[in-house]
Order: structure tokens, then sequence, then C-alpha cells
């Protein structure tokens, strides 16, 4: 897995799916001041990235032996769908509320009832989204495999969401992975790594402290 991890994070840097800029950081929809932006979306404009994406998402999706997927809306549908058409599987995606019109679903697609569910992410941060998504498919009588995405932050947040529902989770690669690739590959100096180390031990901290600067 470790190999994986370091191929995944490595082709994320090269394509520019996640950007990484201590010295003038990103603004997250929550508001927080962070140095790393993750936009794996841009993943699928890169046919060789895409297909390596979705090579590991599927041997990894099989070791949860799961029934049927979910993808998780918006950025998850896409790897789902991939995912669900690799394993030959019934698939679905959930939407973060219900839709506005129409039949108001949360869940689109149908499911072999009590399935078991692999919930697929692009992204795992606070874990928010993916146990909005899991607590919408057990609303509906799904046994949950587990949640797999291609990067996570590794956030003690998720960590307490997931074990809370003992939820298995895995991604492709890291946020440690990945800063130790950048720093081998120059693209950031050892200062920077330092930096990106202390945000994620504390984003709020080393947002607010970036603020009052």
């Amino acid at each position: 897995m470790m190999n994986l991890a370091n191929h995944i994070a490595d082709r994320l840097l090269q394509i520019n799916a996640i950007k990484l800029n201590t010295a003038n950081p990103f603004v997250w929809s929550s508001g927080l001041h962070s140095p790393i932006y993750c936009d794996n979306r841009l993943i699928l404009s890169y046919p060789e990235e895409r297909k390596i994406i979705v090579k590991a998402m599927t041997r990894e999706a099989s070791r949860f032996e799961p029934e049927a997927i979910a993808g998780v809306a918006t950025a998850g549908i896409a790897w789902g769908a991939y995912v669900a058409e690799a394993l030959e599987l019934p698939y679905c995606y959930v939407r973060s509320k219900p839709k506005e019109h129409g039949l108001r679903n949360l869940i689109e697609g149908t499911l072999p009832k009590n399935a078991k569910v692999l919930v697929i992410e692009d992204l795992i941060s606070t874990g928010g989204s993916s146990m909005v998504a899991v607590n919408a498919l057990m609303d509906q009588g799904y046994q949950i495999a587990g949640v797999l995405a291609i990067f996570q932050y590794g956030f003690e947040s998720a960590k307490v969401r997931f074990n809370e529902k003992s939820i298995p989770f895995e991604s492709l690669t890291n946020f440690e992975t990945l800063i130790i690739r950048a720093l081998k590959a120059g693209y950031i100096s050892e200062d920077e790594f330092n930096r990106l180390q202390s945000w994620n031990i504390d984003p709020k901290a080393w947002s607010d402290t970036y603020v009052a600067s």
C-alpha cells in the first residue's frame, strides 16, 4: 500500500490536483485558511492518471467485498460509477441533501435490499460528507462495508466520526505521504514542510495565527 500511496501522491502533485502554498493560503468553504487545496475532480481531465486511480480504487474496493457501490455527491459520483462498472455491481449516489423538486430523493438509484455498500469519496477531510451518505444509506436498511477515498488529511475528527459507528475507511494516499513526496521532489522546502505539518496538527489554530499575522 505504501508504494501505491507514494505513486498516487506523485501523480496528484504532477497534475496540480493538490496545491500547496504556505505563504498565501487558500480559504476553505468553512472560512479556514489552509496551505493545501485538494481538487481531485481535476484528475478526470487526465486519461492516464484517471486510469491509474480507477484501477487502484477498484483493487482496493474489492477488498471490502461489497455488494453495491455508492458515490458521494458531487465529486465522488464519477469515481463510484467507475468502480461499480469495473466490479459489475449495482450503483447509486447520495446527495448532501434531498433534491428540492421532483421526487426529492436523497439517494439516487436503486440497490438490492439490505445490500452491503461501499461508499466512494474523492476526499476525506473531517468525514462529515461521508457520514451524511453513510447515515442516509443505513436509514434505508443498507449495510456499510466501509468508505474508500482517493485522498485524506488524516484529521482526528474524521477518525472519531468513523470509529463511533465502527465504519472502516481507507484512502489511496494521504496528507503525510503527500508532503514527504512533495519535499523529496522539491515542490516545497524544509520550512514549508514543517509549516504544513503544523497545520495538519491543528488547522484552526494555524488559520487563526495566519489571519492574526
